[in-house]
C-alpha cells in the first residue's frame, strides 16, 4: 500500500501561509490498488485514504507517526484512476498528540475528509 501511494504522489509538499500543506497524487489505472475495487468500476478504497492523510503527515511533520485514533472518515464521491487527488492537511497540536485533518478534493470538488490523532514515532 505505502508503496503505491508513494509511487502516485507528484511532487513535493507544499507549505500554505494559513500552515496547512497541499499534497497531491495520481493513481494509474494499472495500479494494484485497485485490483478487485470493483470489478469494472475501480474505485480508491477507503482505507488508501486513511493511509494517504498518514503518510502525507509523516511528510509535513518530518517524522514517522502512529495513528492513535480515527475521529471522522468521511468519504463524499469515489476517486477513479488517473484523476488528480490534492489532499490539503491542517494540524493541531497538543503534545504528545498531533490532530490531523485531511482534505480529498478532485477537480475542485470534495471528496473525503479524515480527522485523525496521531503520535509522532522518534
Amino acid at each position: 500500500m505505502r508503496e503505491s501511494i508513494a509511487a502516485a504522489r507528484l511532487g513535493d509538499l507544499r507549505r500554505n501561509a494559513n500552515g496547512s500543506a497541499l499534497l497531491e497524487f495520481r493513481f494509474s489505472a494499472d495500479d494494484p490498488t485497485f485490483v478487485g475495487h470493483f470489478p469494472g468500476r475501480p474505485l480508491l478504497p477507503g482505507v488508501y485514504q486513511l493511509e494517504i492523510t498518514r503518510f502525507a503527515a509523516e511528510l509535513a511533520l518530518n517524522s514517522p507517526v502512529i495513528v492513535r485514533e480515527i475521529i471522522k472518515a468521511k468519504f463524499s464521491r469515489p476517486i477513479i484512476p488517473a484523476e488528480l487527488i490534492r489532499v490539503e492537511l491542517k494540524f493541531s497540536d497538543e503534545p504528545p498528540i498531533v490532530q490531523v485533518r485531511a482534505g480529498f478534493s478532485v477537480n475542485g470538488q470534495p471528496a473525503g475528509e479524515i480527522l485523525m490523532h496521531v503520535a509522532k514515532n522518534p
